[in-house]
């Protein structure tokens, strides 16, 4: 088996390509951003659990104070597209969820990693967090968030920007 070394992305990296699906059916492009906006796209476990759902309701919330620096938040999970709708829908995200079920843009930014709970070991997404300029360049990345505060730190970040 090759020898394969953990993707650590850092600022100054290019920030990896990807087209997928959002919420809306409307499929997104990272490109599409470059030239007109910074991009806050976030990595998180799952729709509607409790951790999840704080970090999201606090990206609604900053979101607007983040327009205002020409920056967009995008959500992305393994998720089902439905599964984003109804979490939209009940935490009134004013943002696109975008689904990655193979996890190629989760295992391209390095969050997709094995994972432990209650003894049991499985691959899946740790929280991350990622500031992109409109150079298309990562500006910020943020492995295992802690929830609590975070979308203020970005802010912060994006305000220097």
């Amino acid at each position: 088996m090759p020898d394969s070394k953990p993707i650590v992305l850092k600022a100054g990296d290019d920030a990896p390509s990807f087209s997928l699906v959002s919420d809306s059916g409307e499929t997104i492009d990272l490109q599409s951003f470059h030239g007109k906006n910074n991009v806050v796209l976030y990595f998180y476990p799952k729709d509607s659990t409790p951790g999840c759902t704080i970090e999201a309701c606090e990206f609604r919330d900053a979101s607007a104070d983040l327009n205002k620096y020409d920056t967009v938040v995008l959500g992305l999970s393994k998720d089902s597209i439905k599964s984003h709708q109804r979490f939209i829908e009940k935490q009134g995200l004013n943002f696109p969820l975008l689904s990655d079920p193979e996890a190629e843009v989760c295992s391209a930014y390095g969050v997709f990693k094995l994972k432990k709970n209650y003894g049991r070991e499985y691959m899946g997404i740790e929280r991350s967090t990622f500031i992109i300029g409109k150079n298309g360049k990562i500006v910020q990345a943020y492995y295992g968030v802690k929830v609590k505060g975070h979308a203020a730190d970005v802010l912060s970040v994006v305000q220097g920007i």
